[in-house]
């Protein structure tokens, strides 16, 4: 029955799965062993009962079982219903062809460099047969020298009986027996307290555990079954080689996944291990000396890379602080600490949908942490790569977009473009202000926008309270080429039209050259008056501006979209001019960055 829903359920994914041409080559990773004995008897074991069973080295001596290869698809539907099956260990995972060496079963198999075949349950394509030649037109075939047939190896015999197995078990150490419930816990057959006793809880678990496996249900592991359960529980390390690493110049000692990673460069505070793999998986060391000022800095600067997600939790305490961030590529965690005068850490980034291998990587990357003598220099590094766009040769996190925003009340309430509001995880007035939308009017083109945290802007906008004169002078204020002159500009021109293109009342023609990072600012007439807000430029094929040629939503049609908002704006009945320093003054005081984050 189990076998028949197996492959109801394979066939429905091939019935509902779009075809692809090429796609990713990906195994299962059932087992691994250090012993190629071993290995070679549970391969044996596994073949008896499901298709597809391969072994391969994975190097450092340990013999993986895999099944496959498949296509990442199919090998994702494979683990779902093998595990729900609990025909295979519940922490067997995904692993790619980088990781595996020369193969061992079946013997004389090689399996390696073929593409992906189809999993349990699925058909292959209807083969047409080729017409057989006539006799005359079939060449002359070579003799044949007879092969002899590989031979199966030799089943292994677990040479201790159950007396000898509790004997053997009475030796282990507390700490031993505590790793043994961890490792049947993680394969999911045990659910009580980690305290090295082995009681009637303990002896269950043991046995639906040997079950699984095959073996005689005695409650009692040989030393053996102990190294095969062990093997299971420490697969997903094996399969990255996770070792113990020392960097001298860093100064830290820890394991790390070395199968995947290896050192690239020191650029301080960092020490980058970069990917080696198919997996993306990268390290940083983290290593300088400082105080509680230099730590603090430390955890802001994280969490402006690019290798830091904004989603998750984060953690900043006297000494030491860590940050979690995910999206939808990677997972990064990054832990640094503060000991006499020297902040030392790590940074771990891991491709998303590979979680339970990540917990086991980083819980033995955080439980083996040390420090040793040694820091790396800040004064080095001096050829490192000049770019303002890097910090230690990581990438800051960019915004998706920015425009421009001026502030319209004391509380920091910001008026902009709802074209900044597409698409957004987060929305910030100068990159630090975290902002929520309390109103918007997409026929309009505006958008109200509140600070999550109080705010105090430097200067308000006063909008305008009658209509301003026609060809009168006018200045935009913006952030022109998206905050990277850090400051608003301001451009000026003169007011066009008190109508839209179309006689549209609710907008103003404009006459000056803005840029896109412009849209959104005010437009401020020559006695510091808001007059209106900027409009991005028309989009679409089917209607281009002028270059010298801008649209804004007038001050009366801002005042309307503020009073739904139950917002007060200030108003100005100024009619004079006003020098050209008090207008920069005004200008960049109320205008503010806005940008959209992923």
């Amino acid at each position: 029955m189990k076998s028949l829903a197996l492959s109801l359920l394979f066939a429905l994914a091939v019935l509902i799965r779009p075809a692809a041409a090429q796609q990713e080559v990906v195994w299962l990773q059932i087992e691994a062993h250090p012993s190629l004995r071993v290995a070679q008897e549970r391969a044996r074991l596994y073949a008896g009962a499901l298709a597809d069973v391969n072994g391969f080295s994975l190097g450092g001596n340990w013999y993986g079982i895999v099944l496959g290869p498949y296509t990442r698809e199919d090998a994702e539907q494979a683990l779902r219903v093998y595990k729900s099956e609990r025909q295979i260990p519940q922490d067997a995972f995904i692993a790619f062809s980088s990781n595996l060496g020369q193969q061992f079963w079946p013997v004389g198999a090689n399996v390696l460099g073929q593409g992906a075949v189809p999993a349990p349950g699925q058909t292959q394509p209807e083969q047409v047969a080729e017409p057989t030649p006539e006799p005359e037109q079939q060449p002359e075939q070579p003799a044949q020298v007879a092969e002899t047939a590989p031979q199966a190896p030799a089943p292994v015999i677990d040479p201790e009986s159950v007396s000898d197995a509790r004997r053997s078990e009475s030796l282990l150490s507390r700490e031993e027996r505590m790793q043994l419930q961890v490792a049947l816990q993680a394969a999911g057959f045990y659910n009580a307290a980690i305290d090295g006793a082995f009681g009637r809880g303990t002896r269950g678990s043991m046995a639906e555990w040997q079950g699984s496996k095959g073996l005689d249900q005695t409650g009692v592991l040989t030393t053996m079954q102990r190294q095969m359960l062990m093997d299971d529980y420490n697969a997903p390390l094996i399969s990255v080689g996770m070792a113990p690493h020392r960097d001298a110049q860093a100064g830290i000692a820890m394991d790390m996944p070395m199968g995947e990673v290896a050192f690239a460069r020191y650029e301080p505070p960092f020490a980058h291990y970069d990917a080696t793999g198919d997996m993306g998986a990268r390290v940083l060391q983290i290593s300088q000396p400082g105080t509680q000022a230099t730590l603090y800095g430390l955890y802001d600067i994280m969490q402006t890379l690019e290798i830091v997600p904004l989603n998750g939790p984060r953690e900043r305490g006297g000494d030491s602080f860590t940050i979690e961030g995910r999206n939808g590529s990677i997972v990064s965690y990054t832990q640094a600490a503060l000991e006499n005068g020297q902040i030392k850490g790590f940074t771990l980034i891991w491709p998303t949908n590979d979680e339970p291998r990540r917990n086991r990587v980083l819980a033995a990357m955080k439980a083996s942490f040390a420090r040793t003598e040694g820091v790396l220099d800040p004064a080095a590094g001096g050829d490192a790569e000049q770019n303002i766009d890097l910090i230690s040769g990581l990438e800051i996190r960019k915004p998706r977009l920015s425009r421009s925003g001026f502030f319209i009340d004391t509380a920091g309430t910001v008026v902009t473009t709802t074209e900044v509001l597409q698409g957004c995880t987060r929305l910030t007035a100068d990159d630090d202000f975290d902002l929520s939308v309390v109103a918007s009017d997409d026929r309009l083109g505006v958008a109200v926008l509140k600070p999550n945290r109080p705010l105090a802007p430097l200067a308000v906008a006063a909008l305008r309270d009658d209509a301003p004169r026609l060809q009168s002078d006018i200045a935009v204020s913006g952030f022109s080429y998206g905050g990277v002159l850090g400051a608003p500009t301001l451009t000026f021109g003169t007011l066009a039209d008190i109508k839209g293109l179309q006689g549209e009342t609710e907008l103003a023609r404009l006459a000056l050259n803005a840029q896109p990072g412009d849209a959104g600012g005010p437009v401020i007439d020559i006695s510091g008056g808001v007059v209106g807000m900027l409009l991005p430029a028309p989009g679409g094929e089917n209607q281009q501006l002028p270059a010298n040629v801008s649209l804004a939503a007038d001050a009366t049609a801002l005042r309307a979209v503020l009073d739904r908002a139950g917002i007060a704006p200030a108003q100005s009945g100024e009619r004079g001019s006003i020098p050209p320093a008090e207008m920069n003054r005004i200008a960049t005081g109320m205008t503010v960055l806005i940008s959209c984050w992923d």
